[in-house]
Protein backbone atom coordinates (compact mmCIF):
# COMPACT_ATOMS: atom_id res chain seq x y z
CA UNK A 1 0.00 0.00 0.00
CA UNK A 2 2.89 2.10 -0.42
CA UNK A 3 0.86 5.02 -2.88
CA UNK A 4 -2.27 4.76 -0.73
CA UNK A 5 -2.67 7.16 2.35
CA UNK A 6 -4.83 6.81 5.22
CA UNK A 7 -6.97 9.46 7.50
CA UNK A 8 -9.45 8.99 10.11
CA UNK A 9 -12.85 8.52 8.77
CA UNK A 10 -15.44 10.74 9.44
CA UNK A 11 -19.24 10.28 8.05
CA UNK A 12 -20.36 12.97 6.12
CA UNK A 13 -23.63 12.03 3.16
CA UNK A 14 -24.99 14.38 0.95
CA UNK A 15 -28.75 14.35 1.39
CA UNK A 16 -29.75 13.16 -2.31
CA UNK A 17 -27.23 9.86 -1.95
CA UNK A 18 -29.98 7.30 -0.16
CA UNK A 19 -29.58 4.65 -2.91
CA UNK A 20 -26.10 2.63 -3.26
CA UNK A 21 -24.73 3.67 -6.98
CA UNK A 22 -25.37 0.08 -8.36
CA UNK A 23 -29.05 0.31 -7.74
CA UNK A 24 -29.09 3.33 -9.67
CA UNK A 25 -27.54 1.38 -12.86
CA UNK A 26 -30.12 -1.46 -12.02
CA UNK A 27 -33.47 0.90 -11.73
CA UNK A 28 -32.08 2.70 -14.74
CA UNK A 29 -31.37 -0.53 -16.84
CA UNK A 30 -35.06 -1.74 -15.72
CA UNK A 31 -36.85 1.13 -16.40
CA UNK A 32 -35.53 1.07 -20.30
CA UNK A 33 -36.67 -2.56 -20.31
CA UNK A 34 -39.99 -1.55 -19.30
CA UNK A 35 -39.55 1.35 -22.48
CA UNK A 36 -38.43 -1.55 -24.23
CA UNK A 37 -41.71 -3.57 -23.16
CA UNK A 38 -44.08 -0.65 -24.20
CA UNK A 39 -41.80 0.51 -27.01
CA UNK A 40 -40.58 -2.33 -28.80
CA UNK A 41 -37.36 -1.65 -30.92
CA UNK A 42 -37.88 -3.71 -34.06
CA UNK A 43 -34.75 -6.07 -34.32
CA UNK A 44 -34.12 -8.78 -36.82
CA UNK A 45 -31.98 -11.44 -36.14
CA UNK A 46 -28.89 -11.44 -38.62
CA UNK A 47 -25.46 -12.65 -38.12
CA UNK A 48 -24.44 -9.31 -36.17
CA UNK A 49 -27.03 -10.18 -33.75
CA UNK A 50 -24.85 -13.16 -32.51
CA UNK A 51 -21.51 -11.54 -32.85
CA UNK A 52 -23.56 -8.71 -31.19
CA UNK A 53 -25.07 -11.02 -28.64
CA UNK A 54 -21.27 -12.85 -27.44
CA UNK A 55 -19.72 -9.02 -27.47
CA UNK A 56 -22.34 -8.11 -25.00
CA UNK A 57 -21.59 -11.00 -23.05
CA UNK A 58 -17.80 -10.51 -22.72
CA UNK A 59 -18.32 -6.46 -21.82
CA UNK A 60 -20.55 -8.08 -19.19
CA UNK A 61 -17.83 -10.31 -17.73
CA UNK A 62 -15.36 -7.54 -18.26
CA UNK A 63 -16.87 -4.66 -16.40
CA UNK A 64 -17.99 -6.68 -13.67
CA UNK A 65 -14.88 -8.15 -13.13
CA UNK A 66 -13.17 -4.56 -13.28
CA UNK A 67 -15.90 -3.26 -10.85
CA UNK A 68 -15.53 -6.24 -8.08
CA UNK A 69 -11.52 -5.80 -8.55
CA UNK A 70 -12.12 -2.19 -7.24
CA UNK A 71 -14.53 -3.09 -5.23
CA UNK A 72 -12.75 -5.99 -3.40
CA UNK A 73 -9.27 -3.12 -3.05
CA UNK A 74 -11.17 -1.00 -1.00
CA UNK A 75 -12.79 -3.80 0.98
CA UNK A 76 -8.75 -4.57 1.50
CA UNK A 77 -8.26 -1.20 2.40
CA UNK A 78 -10.79 -0.98 5.28
CA UNK A 79 -11.86 1.69 3.47
CA UNK A 80 -16.04 2.78 2.77
CA UNK A 81 -17.39 2.33 -1.10
CA UNK A 82 -20.54 4.47 -0.03
CA UNK A 83 -20.53 7.69 -1.99
CA UNK A 84 -20.50 10.73 0.71
CA UNK A 85 -18.65 8.69 3.21
CA UNK A 86 -15.22 9.59 4.36
CA UNK A 87 -12.96 7.34 2.99
CA UNK A 88 -10.18 5.87 5.26
CA UNK A 89 -6.99 5.32 2.92
CA UNK A 90 -6.85 6.98 -0.92
CA UNK A 91 -6.67 4.07 -3.28
CA UNK A 92 -4.29 4.67 -5.91
CA UNK A 93 -3.03 1.00 -7.30
CA UNK A 94 -4.78 -1.78 -9.67
CA UNK A 95 -7.48 -0.27 -12.12
CA UNK A 96 -7.29 3.20 -9.59
CA UNK A 97 -3.90 4.09 -11.69
CA UNK A 98 -6.13 3.93 -15.30
CA UNK A 99 -9.83 5.72 -14.08
CA UNK A 100 -10.33 7.50 -10.53
CA UNK A 101 -13.80 6.03 -11.06
CA UNK A 102 -12.63 1.92 -12.14
CA UNK A 103 -16.33 0.45 -10.09
CA UNK A 104 -18.55 2.69 -12.46
CA UNK A 105 -16.81 2.29 -15.43
CA UNK A 106 -17.13 -1.32 -14.74
CA UNK A 107 -20.97 -0.97 -14.24
CA UNK A 108 -21.37 1.00 -16.97
CA UNK A 109 -19.59 -1.74 -19.16
CA UNK A 110 -21.37 -4.46 -17.92
CA UNK A 111 -24.75 -2.12 -18.38
CA UNK A 112 -23.49 -1.91 -21.87
CA UNK A 113 -22.78 -5.52 -22.52
CA UNK A 114 -26.04 -6.34 -21.07
CA UNK A 115 -27.85 -4.17 -23.59
CA UNK A 116 -26.12 -5.88 -26.42
CA UNK A 117 -26.35 -9.39 -25.30
CA UNK A 118 -30.34 -8.43 -25.00
CA UNK A 119 -30.18 -6.64 -27.89
CA UNK A 120 -32.06 -3.88 -26.18
CA UNK A 121 -32.09 -0.28 -27.19
CA UNK A 122 -34.24 1.99 -24.59
CA UNK A 123 -31.84 0.91 -21.97
CA UNK A 124 -29.04 2.38 -23.75
CA UNK A 125 -31.09 5.64 -23.71
CA UNK A 126 -31.12 5.58 -19.82
CA UNK A 127 -28.21 5.14 -19.47
CA UNK A 128 -26.90 8.28 -20.32
CA UNK A 129 -29.28 9.85 -17.67
CA UNK A 130 -27.75 6.96 -15.24
CA UNK A 131 -24.09 8.81 -16.05
CA UNK A 132 -25.44 12.66 -15.96
CA UNK A 133 -26.52 11.62 -12.75
CA UNK A 134 -23.38 9.81 -11.53
CA UNK A 135 -21.00 11.95 -12.95
CA UNK A 136 -22.75 15.42 -11.70
CA UNK A 137 -24.11 14.66 -8.64
CA UNK A 138 -22.31 11.14 -6.76
CA UNK A 139 -18.54 12.10 -7.87
CA UNK A 140 -18.45 15.77 -7.29
CA UNK A 141 -19.23 14.41 -3.67
CA UNK A 142 -17.32 12.15 -3.49
CA UNK A 143 -14.25 14.04 -4.63
CA UNK A 144 -14.98 16.41 -2.30
CA UNK A 145 -14.51 14.09 0.23
CA UNK A 146 -11.53 13.07 -1.07
CA UNK A 147 -9.72 16.41 -1.53
CA UNK A 148 -8.24 16.33 2.12
CA UNK A 149 -5.79 13.70 1.33
CA UNK A 150 -2.53 15.49 0.32
CA UNK A 151 -1.87 13.42 -2.61
CA UNK A 152 -5.22 13.58 -3.85
CA UNK A 153 -4.20 16.90 -6.55
CA UNK A 154 -1.38 14.75 -7.28
CA UNK A 155 -3.66 11.66 -8.28
CA UNK A 156 -6.46 13.82 -9.62
CA UNK A 157 -3.81 15.43 -12.51
CA UNK A 158 -2.50 12.02 -13.62
CA UNK A 159 -5.61 10.24 -13.73
CA UNK A 160 -8.57 10.91 -15.60
CA UNK A 161 -12.16 10.61 -13.91
CA UNK A 162 -13.28 8.02 -16.50
CA UNK A 163 -11.07 6.86 -18.73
Amino acid sequence: MAADETRPAKSARAPFLHMPVPWVFVLGYLIGVGLQVLFPVAQSETGWSTALRIAGGCAVVAGFSVAGWAWMLFQRAGTSRVPGESSRVLVTRGPYRFTRNPMYVGLTTAYIGEAGALLQIWPLCLLLLVLAYVNWFVIPVEEASLASFSGYDRYRARVRRWI
